[in-house]
């Protein structure tokens, strides 16, 4: 008998852990989910491993590949649990991180708030150095000097060091030299340098970027390490894979050495299931969205492919104010926040006004409805109280609800502000979904484009509750419910390709590129690509190359598409078009010929996507009898006695109409009454919105 081979992929996030496994040759799926433990996320990983072995679900001597995703950098930069960090910076540029961009996010808000830095002043240290914007090395930095300055700090507790000299974009021999230095007189201390981390123009993005990368730095080799151990010590000992926030997968080794590049690594993740989903049901323009237990986020797919950005927001004082966080120049699949998540805990402001977030009960203590200590009421324990959740059925009935506190503490939060425990729980989903459905208006609108036209990819947790709601808000056509929903992007990390994005900053006018230097900086590019890819077995890898690229005196940029090979002065006008046409998509209008210039020149360097073919619902799946439960629907303001009906009774083919209640272990799909469901040959539900 031939043994199994399967590929795992597991992906922690903020509320639950999830698991997902593909046998290599049959396409047998099996899900598994379970609680985050953030005081250690490696033993929850275990946990499910050992509940997939215990059910006789799979072996771990099976297991081929393992894929993973982690919060683990996201939660550190929020929660401050990061190592002591120095800054080694040009001499006269150590406050760059409190001065910022001279950007205000609220321009009204007289007491505006900004995330505090990541280093003290007593930690951030000036270098007697400079290079010049021309990239000629003006004062080499005094190595005696940085040995006695790093000594110092070691002595004062730092555990790990970055380093971001002035325009080190242009000429990183400086930061190199101090590199060198500190690695062989201080071997136990971490070390950053901004020409690794992010070589790009922008001194104040830039340090923060480099400064966050060594906050978390020792974490994140530690946490990476131990998994490797703890996976082997389980007898699980494939080799793994993590995802960056790009949508790629690295090795840990390289995932180690640039840590900030998986800040969002699970929202990625459930993005590339999103287009791989698409891609099988013949729908190219996927609007992704992403409702867990700590956060919603929503991508834009087009033509297959998910937005890009270099740039990436963390941290935010002020959730839904972009500006308010610490800007990240990092490769990231572009999900933006758009609300709250099922552990978001409601209350009633100030003014008497319901509001939702941004705190969240996450794992530890979770909603009130978990019954493990939770007292604030979420937007889980509404969805509860509307009829939304079976108490009995929450993870397949492997988690019970406690419906009682979920009403106490629901009906307790309306005596605040004058409402019935219904009002209440109907205000705190409504709050939630018209904040989401703001949310990607504005998005839509900042990047051009018409959200009408796309379907709702639903997924998460919580994403499949919320999603139909939404979208009759918005006006969509068609939403798509996956199977497994609540496990999506752990399935997404087992459809990823080995991937690595490159960038080197190059201000020049495009009438003005010195070609010899731009084919210089792409060929060092790509021999850097090869080095990583090679590192995880990609020999052939395929390149994509990009700029960013403004009219002269714009503030802001725009990616552009940058033919490979060889470029020159005969490039200018494929350039020139390119720019025009992504141009027009944004703002539907050219302001004439005028001179255009480039700032960054980026390069992504990626192996082939996985062959992952799945066959059936899922090894495990068991249906259970259709009932009857009474439901609110917004629609029509009231409860309706619904049906509820098990996904894992359903056929492709089948068709019904709302309103109705479809569940499954890892989420719950509402249906309202204005909807029309059909099963297609993968299992996903596709639901017809009614035209308003």
């Amino acid at each position: 008998m031939i043994a199994p081979q399967y590929r795992l992929g597991v992906d922690v996030g903020g509320t639950f852990t999830d698991f997902v496994l593909v046998e290599e040759r049959s396409g047998t799926l099996i899900r598994e989910k379970c609680l985050t433990t953030p005081d250690d996320p490696i033993a929850g990983i275990l946990n499910g491993i050992e509940r997939l072995r215990a059910s006789g679900a799979v072996q771990p001597q099976h297991i081929h590949g393992v894929a993973h995703a982690t919060t683990l950098v996201t939660n550190t930069l929020i929660e401050r649990k990061g190592a002591a960090t120095a800054l080694l910076t040009s001499d006269g540029f150590r406050d760059v991180l409190e001065l910022g961009s001279d950007m205000r996010y609220d321009m009204y808000d007289l007491a505006i708030e900004f995330p505090e830095p990541l280093v003290e002043r007593s930690r951030r240290v000036g270098i007697p150095e400079r290079v010049g914007a021309d990239g000629v090395s003006l004062v080499r930095p005094d190595l005696s000097a940085v040995r006695n300055l790093v000594a110092a700090l070691v002595q004062d507790g730092v555990k790990s060091i970055a380093v971001c000299f002035l325009h080190s974009y242009r000429n990183a021999s400086h930061e190199r030299e101090v590199l060198e230095v500190i690695r062989s007189e201080f071997p136990q201390v971490d070390v950053s340098i901004s020409s690794t981390v992010a070589p790009e123009i922008r001194e104040y993005e830039r340090t923060v970027t480099v400064v966050a990368n060594a906050y978390v730095k020792p974490i994140a080799r530690s946490y990476l390490n131990r998994l490797e151990s703890a996976l082997a010590d389980s007898a699980v000992k494939a080799p793994i894979l993590v995802m960056l926030s790009n949508g790629g997968m690295t090795t840990p080794r390289t995932a180690a050495e640039v840590p900030i590049r998986l800040i969002e690594s699970g929202p990625a993740a459930g993005v590339l299931s999103a287009c791989y989903a698409g891609a099988r049901i013949g729908e190219n323009d996927v609007l992704a969205f992403d409702m867990g237990g700590t956060t919603a986020k929503a991508c834009f797919v087009d033509g297959g492919k998910p937005a890009f950005t270099g740039m990436f927001e963390a941290a935010r004082v002020r959730r839904q104010f972009r500006g308010s966080g610490m800007p990240l120049k990092v490769p990231s699949v572009e999900m933006i926040e758009i609300g709250a998540g099922g552990g978001s805990i409601a209350r009633i402001d100030g003014t008497g006004l319901l509001k939702v977030g941004p705190d969240s009960a996450g794992a530890k203590p979770g909603p009130v409805c978990y019954g493990l200590g939770g007292t604030g009421p979420t937007v889980t324990d509404a969805d509860l109280v509307l009829g939304y959740l079976d108490p009995d059925y929450f993870l397949g009935g492997d988690m019970a609800l406690d419906m009682d506190g979920a009403k106490r503490q629901v009906e307790r939060l309306g005596r605040q502000g004058g409402l019935s425990m219904t009002e209440t729980a109907a205000g705190i989903a409504q709050v939630v979904n018209q904040n989401m459905a703001t949310a990607i208006r504005i998005h839509a609108a900042e990047r051009g484009k018409d959200y009408r036209n796309y379907v709702l990819f639903a997924f998460g947790g919580a994403g499949p509750v919320h999603a139909y709601e939404i979208a009759r808000i918005l006006g969509l056509r068609k939403i798509v419910c996956p199977i497994g929903a609540g496990t999506n992007s752990a399935f997404g990390l087992l459809a990823a390709p080995v991937a690595i994005d490159l960038s080197r900053s190059y201000n020049v006018a495009l009438a003005e590129i010195e070609w010899a230097r731009l084919n210089a900086l792409f060929q060092e590019m790509e021999a850097e690509a090869r080095t990583v890819l090679l590192d995880a077995r990609v020999k052939k890898p395929s390149f994509v190359r990009t700029a960013e690229m403004r009219f002269v005196g714009q503030g802001f940029e725009i990616a552009v598409a940058v033919s490979l090979g060889k470029l020159g002065p005969g490039s200018i006008k494929a350039i020139k078009a390119s720019f025009h046409e992504a141009y027009r998509k944004i703002y539907d209008s050219l302001p004439g010929d005028l001179p255009i210039e480039a700032l960054t020149w980026r390069l992504r360097a990626s192996g082939p996507a996985p062959d992952v073919v799945v066959t059936g619902r899922g090894a495990g799946d068991r249906a259970r009898p259709r009932q009857r439960r009474r439901v609110y629907f917004p629609e029509i303001k009231k409860y309706v006695d619904t049906g509820v009906i098990s996904r894992y009774a359903l056929k492709p083919g089948e068709r019904f109409s709302g309103p109705a209640i479809i569940e499954e272990r890892e989420s719950t799909v509402v249906v309202g009454p204005g909807g029309q469901v059909k099963v297609d040959s993968d299992f996903n539900l596709v639901i017809e919105m009614r035209r308003k």
